[in-house]
């Protein structure tokens, strides 16, 4: 047997959904922990997201209907996929090389990867809820709602290619009446739906904000306002170092920072840059409870139920700068695409508008594992599906951390790929 040490203080770069759930899981395997937030709790993507825990849905990003539709409107700021013009020469190359991931052989392997992890989102969930009770998760199937059924091949498709990668997946097709008795916020020009079970969903900000009380609870530390600068090695251990000159020694240090990884990713090894694919979302008022999250696949609008009667509205990917200002025709564009598809919404009195910064990866892949630098771990890049993934990657990670050894669902992960 190796002999490997004992990581009993580990530090997390990041207080969202991902970096949180590592510092939970952590905890249960004995290990004190502290979470450094450049801002607050919950500030980044996970605050505004749709909220859902969807394994049926996690896939690669990087697809080649893509090529198909969304390199001919990139530059369209009513596009659900856009790109402001830019001089950002690190924004273009990404772009280039997401190109070249938007093929089938390519997403079926990274499909591949994926469905073993998705495979333990909804454990990892149930694990958390059953020691954290004041955490609330939904259990709820997510409606796939079209204008027709012609409309709905290329999802229908998209299911089959699911499927055949091994992963679990249980749908039903529902049309005219049956869909407007489970959902009647959808307008009579929807007459095709497909019903995807076996889903959750969570309020984003709520949940996040709560696992960062239970760490804190359970004996952590969060400390807001600070960013991490630096991560080395002295001593034999890992320094951190954060914007106020602190030095924090550590067994092990992880970084789940989000769309700002580049920063420290590039001197970790980290070779795949995590670039921002920007959502934005609202909340409106229903005037009637919603009983599960709706999906415009058509026009890339996920509706999740916020409240006894409001619904949070988001969409688009936006690929630009992490804290670039909010753009408020990218609101008025998801407005615009769900305005015919759904009744009974008071699009003028939306609160709560957003916009976050999701991690994107090229290949569509997260970046969770042992980076170059020994005892500096990467939790991050997992696009739109850090809700669906995190509890799931922060149980995994621990175990490595913890134990020595990258657990199997972990390996096509490798933060230092290429």
């Amino acid at each position: 047997m190796p002999n490997v040490p004992s990581r009993k203080s580990v530090v997390i770069a990041g207080a969202g959904i991902v970096g949180l759930s590592v510092a939970w899981f952590l905890q249960e395997a004995g290990a004190e922990v502290t979470v450094v937030e450049r801002r607050e709790v919950a500030s980044g993507s996970s605050w505004g997201n749709a909220g859902w825990i969807s394994p049926g849905l996690s896939i690669p990003i990087p697809e080649p209907s893509i090529l198909r539709y969304g390199l001919k409107s990139l530059a369209d700021a009513d596009s659900p996929l856009y790109v402001p013009p830019t001089l950002d020469v690190g924004i273009w190359r990404f772009l280039l090389n997401f190109a070249r991931h938007c093929n089938m052989s390519d997403w079926k392997s990274s499909m591949s990867a994926l469905t073993a992890l998705n495979g333990i989102s909804i454990s990892a969930y149930d694990q958390l809820v059953s020691a954290e009770s004041a955490l609330e998760v939904h259990s709820a199937p997510i409606i796939a709602a079209f204008r027709d059924r012609s409309e709905a091949k290329a999802l229908i498709h998209e299911f089959d290619l699911i499927r055949s990668s091994g992963q679990a997946l249980e749908t039903a097709e529902m049309e005219g009446g049956e869909i407007h008795e489970q959902l009647p916020l959808l307008s009579r020009g929807v007459k095709f739906a497909i019903r995807i079970d076996g889903q959750r969903f969570i309020d984003p900000s709520t949940f996040t904000i709560g696992l960062g009380e239970a760490v804190v609870r359970r004996g952590g530390r969060i400390l807001t306002g600070k960013s991490v600068t630096s991560i080395g090695r002295e001593k034999g251990r890992v320094a951190v170092h954060t914007s106020d000159s602190e030095v924090i020694a550590c067994d092990a240090a992880v970084l789940a920072t989000g769309a700002w990884l580049n920063a420290l990713g590039k001197g970790l090894g980290v070779k795949e840059r995590v670039q921002a694919g920007r959502g934005y979302s609202f909340v409106v008022p229903t005037g009637r409870p919603v009983p599960s999250p709706i999906y415009f696949p058509g026009v890339r609008v996920a509706c999740t139920p916020s409240g006894e009667d409001g619904l949070r509205v988001a969409g688009t990917m936006e690929f630009r700068a992490p804290d670039a200002a909010f753009d408020s025709r990218r609101l008025a564009a998801i407005i615009r695409s769900a305005t015919g598809l759904l009744e009974g919404v008071d699009w003028s009195a939306r609160r709560l508008e957003w916009v976050g910064p999701r991690p994107v990866t090229a290949d569509g892949l997260p970046l969770i594992g042992e980076s170059a630098m020994p005892g500096v771990y990467i939790a991050g890049g997992h696009g739109m599906w850090g809700v669906t993934l995190g509890p799931a990657t922060g149980r995994e990670l621990a175990h490595q951390i913890t134990e020595g050894k990258t657990p199997s669902v972990l390996l096509p992960f490798l933060p230092t790929r290429r």
